[in-house]
């Protein structure tokens, strides 16, 4: 199986001007942990998570730009999901945006990996 066959292809995003407070209340309302930041071309440019708010509480004033993270770990859609489960699992991430010429086509998460384990598409081994 590759990315195609499991990722969330409607992806809450939002834009880098928008306020911490508005990303927070869009993670709360959705109730994701995190979610990618696109430019006004759609081009994927940074991720903020629980995380970056977190790290940020008591700080006013502060734009999406301002906490996000910036080095974005991508996959494409034909990236095959062993090898974004390694990624997740290596890299210590919840997530991984799955990127087709720089714009945004949808998003892996554990949750999708985990589901894919429990309807048979992936096999847990030990190694």
């Amino acid at each position: 199986m590759i990315a195609r066959d499991i990722m969330t292809r409607t992806v809450y995003t939002i834009r880098p001007e928008a306020s911490a407070q508005e990303a927070a209340r869009l993670l709360d309302q959705k109730r994701i942990s995190g979610a990618p930041v696109v430019d006004g071309d759609g081009r994927l440019i940074g991720m903020v998570t629980e995380a970056d708010i977190i790290s940020k509480v008591n700080r006013e004033g502060l734009r999406v730009a301002d906490i996000m993270s910036h080095e974005l770990i991508v996959v494409s859609e034909e990236t095959p999901l062993e090898e974004i489960a390694a990624l997740l699992s290596e890299r210590k991430i919840k997530r991984v945006p799955v990127v087709e010429n720089g714009r945004l086509v949808g998003i892996v998460s554990r949750a999708d990996i985990v589901h894919a384990v429990a309807a048979g598409h992936l096999i847990v081994r030990s190694w």
